[in-house]
C-alpha cells in the first residue's frame, strides 16, 4: 500500500514537472500576445471614472475566464480528433497577429488611434451620457478583444505541446489560461491605479523629509504612467511581429530555409529581425488586401440599393 502511494506521488510529481515545462515553453512563445493583451486591456479602461476602473477590470477578468473555459476544451478536442488542424490554425493565428500589429501602426500613422480614447474621455466629462450603458459597452468590447487574443494564445500554446500526452496538455493549457488571466488583469489593475497613487503621494501633506519624498515619488509616478502605457503598446506591437513572423516563417519551407541560411551566417539576432520583417510584410499584405475588399464592398452597396 505504501509503495503504491509512493509510486502515485512520484507519477504526480513527474506529471506536474512536465506540465510546468510545457507551460514555460508555451509562455515564451505567447509572450508577444500576452504583452499586447496587457497593453490593450490597460488601454480599454483608461479614461473611465477612477472609482469604476477596478470594477471594470474585474468584470472584464471574469469574462476572460469564461473565454478560457470555452477555448481550452475546444483546443483539446482539436488536438485529440483533428491534430492536422493545429498547424493551419497556428498559421492563421500568426497572420492575425501580424495583421493586428500592422493595423495598429497604420492607424497611428494616420492619426486615428486616439479617436476612441477621446470619445471615452468626452463621455466621462459629459453628464448627459448614460455611463452605465457606456461602461457596459466598454466591458463587452474588452471581453471580445480578450477572446480573440486568448484564442491566439491557446492555439500557439497548443502548437508547442501537440506531441505531448493529452493529460499533460490539459494541465498545461489550464495553467496557461489561468496564469495569463491572473497575470494580465492583475497588472492591468495595478497599471490603471498608478496615476491615482501618484496623485495621492503628490498631494501628501507635511513639511518633513518623508512627506517631501512622497511628493517627489508622486510626481515621478504621474510622469511615468503615460510613458509606461506607451512603452507597453510599442513592446506589444513589436512582439506581435516577431512572434507572428516566426510562426509564418517556420510554416513556409522556402522562407524558413532562407531565414535559417542567413541566420547561420549572421547570427541569431539577425534571424529574429528577419522573422520580424516577415511579420511586417505579411501583416501589411493582409491589411491592405482586407482594406481593399472593404472599400469594394462599400462601393457596391449604393448600386445594390
Amino acid at each position: 500500500m505504501a509503495a503504491t502511494l509512493l509510486t502515485l506521488l512520484d507519477d504526480l510529481t513527474l506529471l506536474f514537472d512536465d506540465v510546468a515545462t510545457l507551460s514555460r515553453v508555451a509562455a515564451k512563445q505567447t509572450a508577444g500576445v500576452i504583452g499586447d493583451d496587457l497593453a490593450l486591456n490597460a488601454e480599454q479602461v483608461t479614461g473611465m471614472q477612477p472609482d469604476r476602473e477596478l470594477p471594470v477590470v474585474w468584470a472584464v477578468a471574469k469574462g476572460a475566464l469564461l473565454n478560457k473555459a470555452i477555448l481550452v476544451p475546444v483546443a483539446l478536442l482539436i488536438s485529440a480528433f483533428a491534430p492536422r488542424l493545429i498547424t493551419p490554425l497556428l498559421m492563421i493565428g500568426g497572420l492575425v497577429l501580424c495583421y493586428e500589429g500592422f493595423g495598429k501602426i497604420w492607424e497611428k500613422w494616420r492619426a486615428r488611434r486616439n479617436t476612441e480614447r477621446a470619445a471615452r474621455v468626452l463621455a466621462v466629462a459629459t453628464p448627459a451620457v448614460d455611463m452605465v450603458a457606456f461602461e457596459r459597452d466598454r466591458i463587452k468590447g474588452a471581453i471580445r478583444t480578450d477572446f480573440i487574443l486568448s484564442a491566439e494564445i491557446i492555439v500557439i500554446s497548443l502548437g508547442t505541446m501537440a506531441a505531448a500526452p493529452i493529460v499533460q496538455q490539459i494541465g498545461a493549457l489550464t495553467l496557461i489560461g489561468l496564469g495569463v488571466t491572473v497575470l494580465v488583469y492583475g497588472l492591468v489593475a495595478g497599471l490603471v491605479k498608478i496615476d491615482d497613487l501618484g496623485l495621492r503621494w503628490h498631494r501628501a501633506a507635511g513639511t518633513d523629509a518623508a512627506a517631501a519624498r512622497r511628493r517627489r515619488m508622486g510626481s515621478l509616478l504621474l510622469r511615468l504612467s503615460p510613458r509606461l502605457m506607451q512603452a507597453l503598446s510599442v513592446i506589444g506591437t513589436a512582439a506581435m511581429f516577431l512572434v507572428g513572423g516566426a510562426i509564418l516563417a517556420h510554416g513556409i519551407p522556402p522562407v524558413d530555409a532562407v531565414v535559417k541560411a542567413v541566420a547561420e551566417a549572421a547570427g541569431g539576432v539577425v534571424r529574429m529581425l528577419l522573422e520580424g520583417l516577415v511579420g511586417v510584410g505579411a501583416g501589411g499584405v493582409a491589411y491592405l488586401v482586407l482594406a481593399g475588399v472593404s472599400r469594394l464592398r462599400r462601393g457596391r452597396t449604393p448600386a445594390a440599393a
